[in-house]
């Protein structure tokens, strides 16, 4: 009966200390600190790569020849700078418009780059650097029919033919004002020009930017009011979520780039 009893007792004992709430810190014991997240401002310097996602077909930003595999363009020249400003070397990492957030989000890479449009959609899985320059959605089309295809009501008339690259913010643009047009999804963003100089499409909207420098290159084609797009939209570099060190760091790079005419220099190298 004796041991019916104290076992009573233990099990009652020990009930009420696991119900009873952790006795506090002895006065003066440090707290543990939570578990930090480790930011890639150090681990791209210890890993010495820098990896790069980018589309490679928008140029004068990101370019990748498809002879030799080599990576060229302003935001190409920046992310090579970014790279050795932390003892590292860029590894670029090939993605579409339709999978560059993803890419970054799920770790594929560090920094996404390439003329990549800041959107709300975009900024809700990814931060964005300090803008690297100001954009906006125009039109590029033959040069006899400038002065045809001036407003968006212009455009989108039955008869003309638009034609845009997929997955990105053109795309998105096109399938928001284009009704009565017929609209052409074009799968490569490098030859999709050559469509409108061979008279297989009328006009591309695209930013004012891209459509200087297909302009350029291309005497056919002429850019409709680059000075006037239709929208407002800035252009950035695409970091991961949460890792506020990197970005802060990214900034500063960005913001001196800007200011001491490094990326002016760069971007001369494709527009001038």
């Amino acid at each position: 009966m004796k041991r019916v009893v104290t076992l009573s007792a233990l099990v009652c004992l020990l009930a009420v200390t696991a119900a009873a709430p952790s006795a506090p810190a002895a006065p003066g014991a440090p707290a543990k600190a939570p578990k930090k997240h480790r930011s890639l401002l150090d681990a791209v310097p210890e890993r010495g790569v820098l990896r790069v996602c980018t589309t490679g077909d928008y140029r004068p930003f990101t370019y990748k020849d498809p002879k030799d595999g080599a990576y060229s363009g302003v935001d190409v020249d920046m992310a090579r700078d970014l790279a050795k400003s932390l003892d590292a070397e860029p590894r670029f990492v090939d993605s579409t418009w339709a999978r560059l957030v993803g890419d970054l989000s799920a770790g594929r890479c560090d920094i996404a780059v390439g003329g990549v449009s800041i959107t709300l959609p975009r900024a809700r899985q990814v931060h964005f650097s300090e803008p690297t320059r100001r954009d906006g959605k125009t039109p590029i089309v033959r040069c006899e029919d400038k002065d045809r295809y001036w407003t968006l009501e212009e455009i989108d008339r039955p008869g003309t033919r638009v034609i845009v690259n997929p997955g990105g913010t053109n795309e998105q643009f096109a399938r928001a004002h284009i009704k009565q047009a017929t609209l052409t999804v074009h799968p490569d963003n490098t030859t999709i020009f050559d469509e409108i100089v061979e008279g297989r499409a009328d006009v591309m909207m695209t930013d004012a930017s891209e459509t200087r420098y297909q302009a350029k290159i291309r005497p056919e084609l002429c850019s409709v009011h680059p000075d006037e797009p239709f929208t407002f939209s800035e252009k950035a570099y695409a970091t991961p979520r949460g890792d506020e060190e990197f970005l802060e760091y990214v900034d500063q790079f960005v913001h001196l780039a800007t200011h001491d005419g490094t990326y002016a220099r760069y971007e001369s190298q494709w527009m001038d």
